[in-house]
């Protein structure tokens, strides 16, 4: 934003501190106006005919934008993809701990990204290992839900479940 003398147009259209239009005026008179009452003249939008200014206090104007934007990116919730490996010959105890873990990040706000890797002959089983993932994913019916269907991808099959709305 260009404030004060950085402003380069020959006429603009004056708005008060408190929003109540001055009128068009010569820049020259709207800083006089603008040091008068102690405040910055700051160029709203200057592709219009005459340019729109504005008289405020410039510091206060960025120290509160900046105050607003920190609080804004504080209460933001960042949502992470865990990521859970499967094999094709998984044990039902091992299944047991990684759906324990699964549950764990999915309540926690996170989505989880499946995968299973094939190894040598097992990629001519893929309808299996498809079965194994969606087993997992039955596992996980009341903490999230699953967009679209397990997918090959290469030697992987992927999917993702994303946590269900509380």
């Amino acid at each position: 934003m260009l404030i004060n003398d950085q402003i380069t147009a020959d006429e603009v259209r004056l708005i008060g501190e408190d929003g109540a239009q001055l009128g068009v005026m010569s820049l020259a008179s709207a800083q006089t106006i603008a040091d008068q009452k102690d405040l910055d003249l700051v160029l709203m939008n200057g592709s219009s005919k005459p340019a729109v200014c504005k008289l405020m206090d410039y510091g206060k104007y960025k120290f509160d934008a900046i105050k607003k934007e920190k609080e804004l990116r504080r209460n933001q919730k960042t949502i992470e993809v865990k990521e859970i490996q499967l094999s094709m010959t998984i044990s039902d105890h091992d299944i047991a701990y990684r759906v324990t873990n699964a549950i764990k990040f999915l309540s926690d706000g996170n989505k989880v990204k499946v995968t299973l890797r094939m190894r040598g002959r097992q990629q001519a089983y893929a309808k299996t290992c498809v079965e194994v993932v969606k087993n997992f994913i039955a596992k996980l019916a009341g903490y999230g839900t699953c967009d679209k269907e397990p997918e090959v991808n290469g030697r992987n099959i992927i999917a993702v479940v994303n946590p269900q709305k509380q």
